[in-house]
């Protein structure tokens, strides 16, 4: 039997679709097929290079070291150097975790958020979200979901209320060009109404049951018969997990 994971809160955003069926089929996709690969390298890096002071070339050196297949590793090193230049010249007064928090979606669903960090510069508190998929980022309605329930959870928090969230998109444009990094800003992204964010998560609550309902009764694929999406799978950190 194959086991639905609850999914993370960017990748209930992404996964939504129109209808309940819509959500059953991507997700029970995903479940027997799941991407094989991580982007938590980058987390380590953005660590390493904010609080440690690493200097980019040993943070390439680590990830060269670290992740032995050539297409991962490819796939890594050109997202890094957009991180650097973002970070170029930041002199954060600190640099902090951010515990887990959970979206209450439905009444036996609860979603997972692992902010990556916040940082301080003169006074102002970030709070940076890290998009790493190369290809079909949140756009339009599934991006203003996804912004409107993390600043449910900031508002929870009298320490995050006021923080400046910020979107780090580094999605190429076209299937083949190189990566770029887009900035957006959570506060020019429009909300989605209490009654319009009721009706999304309604329909992906009863997408999920469903896909749990089909995989109870579907044998888990071995890793040798597994397709294998490989990088072509562009997942952002594990698959249901975002990044600690």
């Amino acid at each position: 039997m194959t086991k639905l994971r609850v999914p993370s809160l960017q990748h209930l955003a992404r996964n939504w679709r129109a209808t309940s069926m819509g959500v059953k089929r991507v997700l029970v996709a995903l479940a027997l097929d799941p991407p094989n690969f991580t982007y938590k390298p980058l987390y380590s890096a953005i660590h390493d290079l904010l609080v440690l002071r690493q200097s980019y070339e040993q943070i390439v050196e680590g990830i060269r070291r670290g992740v032995k297949r050539e297409r991962v590793q490819s796939n890594l090193l050109s997202i890094l150097p957009l991180i650097r230049d973002y970070f170029d010249g930041v002199n954060p007064s600190f640099v902090q975790a951010v515990d887990r928090r959970f979206y209450p979606v439905g009444r036996d669903l609860l979603v997972p958020f692992d902010p990556p960090l916040i940082y301080g510069v003169g006074g102002q508190i970030h709070f940076p979200w890290f998009s790493f998929w190369r290809s079909n980022p949140l756009k339009d309605e599934t991006l203003a979901l996804f912004v409107t329930m993390v600043e449910e959870l900031l508002l929870q928090d009298p320490d995050l209320e006021a923080a400046r969230f910020t979107i780090l998109d580094f999605s190429a444009p076209k299937p083949k060009a190189p990566r770029r990094l887009t900035l957006i800003d959570a506060r020019d992204i429009p909300r989605i109404t209490p009654e319009r964010k009721a009706e999304m998560l309604a329909i992906f609550v009863d997408g999920f049951q469903l896909a749990e309902a089909e995989l109870a009764g579907a044998p888990r694929p071995s890793d040798d018969k597994r397709p294998g999406r490989g990088d072509a799978a562009d997942g952002q950190g594990d698959l249901f997990d975002n990044p600690p």
